[in-house]
């Protein structure tokens, strides 16, 4: 007897009609395939984010290599640049969990989880900013 995909009723990994393997591990092996749409939008927030990542670990590679030293504060660069590049590591790893996340919700139809990135990026920024102005009043005072 011969199954829906030309497979033998014996078993073995069958492809389904939207051509992925049924049996793939990890999030999207439970659920219904969602509307194409919706796995694309949710791959393209995901693109967009990694952008913000990329963006984020060039500018503090550029502050550390490009940016010249300020006077009387030889750690200033770094003290900068630094944190822009691990913000960007970071936002990268949280950008392909949240990815996951959304997709499995997807899967299942359930509500989106709330993104954590605006906070961590708001926050760190801001952050970075003070840090920021407190390096060039040292520089000026110096």
């Amino acid at each position: 007897m011969s199954g829906p995909n030309g497979q033998g009723a014996g078993g073995g990994a069958t492809s389904s009609r939207n051509g992925h393997d049924d049996h793939d591990p990890g999030p999207s092996d439970a659920g219904t395939e969602p509307d194409a749409r919706f796995t694309l939008a949710n791959e393209r927030t995901f693109l967009a984010w990694n952008r913000t990542a990329l963006a984020l670990v060039v500018a503090g590679l550029g502050i550390v290599q490009l940016l010249p030293p300020f006077p009387g504060v030889p750690w200033g660069r770094h003290v900068l640049g630094v944190p822009l590049i691990v913000l960007g590591a970071a936002v990268s790893v949280v950008a392909y969990r949240e990815w996951q996340q959304n997709q499995a919700a997807l899967r299942h139809s359930a509500p989106l989880p709330r993104s954590v990135l605006p906070q961590i990026l708001a926050g760190t920024i801001t952050g970075i900013a003070v840090l920021a102005a407190v390096v060039l009043l040292v520089s000026a005072v110096r």
